[in-house]
């Protein structure tokens, strides 16, 4: 079993520390998040999506991203990816990043995808999105990284079986699916083993995370809704063990990278349970 970092969960470490704790952890990979601390946030406190002190800057030279690679060699990492935030249909964005791809020796990117909020109809979106990944395609041949669609809420790829309908258009070698079966607590929640038979060899990536629901009272007191939150790996409603199960029997052989949203330990110490963790189902398995 291979694992990896995404660096958004790691926002207090500078590149070279998180380099070290992977390490120290036994993670192999690391993805890098890229992404611009904004202004008024760099007197902040680290946090997930604003100051992320282990972010790769989009304006930044080629230098400043090669820092990112020797963070990672010096421990014997690989670089595997580069992580954006796109929007769909920014080709020059998106060539951007495969750049620095490219230039760190990551193998893939994820990809912008329109988000769904029923202002406009998904097949317009879906339409939309096939364009783009026609262009993305393209560039993933020419730069040699893939381009990868995450299953995310809030998104017209919510599911394994609403990604694989976006993605079967196109060639596995240069698009695929990063799998995040936390973000499908939230929308999207499919029989694990179903949407990976389904993904076949489109599947590229896991993300590994875990998410639950609290019932929040109303103001008013006469009724109530259920809320999804991020919790600890081994306490929501992804059945980890099961999965990695489920992912086994469709051949992966890739990473599982953490992004644990959770904020229940702080980051060397999260590396270190993932690890264990993700040790001990895969031995549960073996043993089952």
């Amino acid at each position: 079993m291979k694992l990896s970092v995404f660096t958004v969960a790691t926002p207090d470490l500078q590149p070279e520390e998180l380099a070290k704790a992977a390490a120290d952890a036994g993670i192999e990979g690391i993805e890098w998040r890229f992404k611009e601390i904004p202004a008024d946030a760099a007197e902040e406190k680290p946090s997930f999506w604003r100051h992320n002190r282990c972010s790769m800057d989009p304006n930044g030279t080629q230098e400043d991203w090669l820092r990112f690679q020797q963070a990672a060699d010096k421990h014997g990492l690989r670089s595997l990816a580069v992580v954006p935030y796109l929007t769909c249909g920014d080709v020059e964005g998106t060539e951007k990043v495969m750049q620095a791809a490219k230039l760190i020796g990551a193998s893939f990117i994820r990809v912008g995808i329109p988000g769904y909020d029923r202002k406009r109809n998904y097949n317009e979106l879906y339409d939309q999105a096939v364009r783009y990944l026609h262009e993305v395609q393209d560039l993933a041949a020419a730069y040699g990284v893939k381009g990868v669609v995450e299953t995310h809420h809030l998104t017209i790829t919510p599911s394994a079986g609403l990604t694989h309908r976006l993605v079967s258009h196109f060639n596995p070698q240069h698009i695929g699916v990063l799998y995040d079966p936390g973000n499908m607590v939230h929308e999207g929640y499919e029989n694990y083993r179903m949407g990976l038979e389904l993904l076949g060899p489109y599947l590229a990536h896991v993300h590994v995370k875990n998410g639950g629901y609290r019932k929040m009272p109303a103001e008013d007191g006469t009724s109530a809704a259920w809320s999804g939150e991020w919790v600890p790996l081994d306490q929501g409603a992804v059945p980890w063990k099961q999965v990695i199960q489920d992912l086994q029997s469709v051949g992966y052989e890739g990473y599982y990278g953490i992004e644990d949203f959770s904020g229940t330990f702080e980051s060397r110490e999260m590396l270190l349970r993932f690890a264990e963790q993700m040790k001990l189902w895969s031995e549960q398995k073996q043993n089952a």
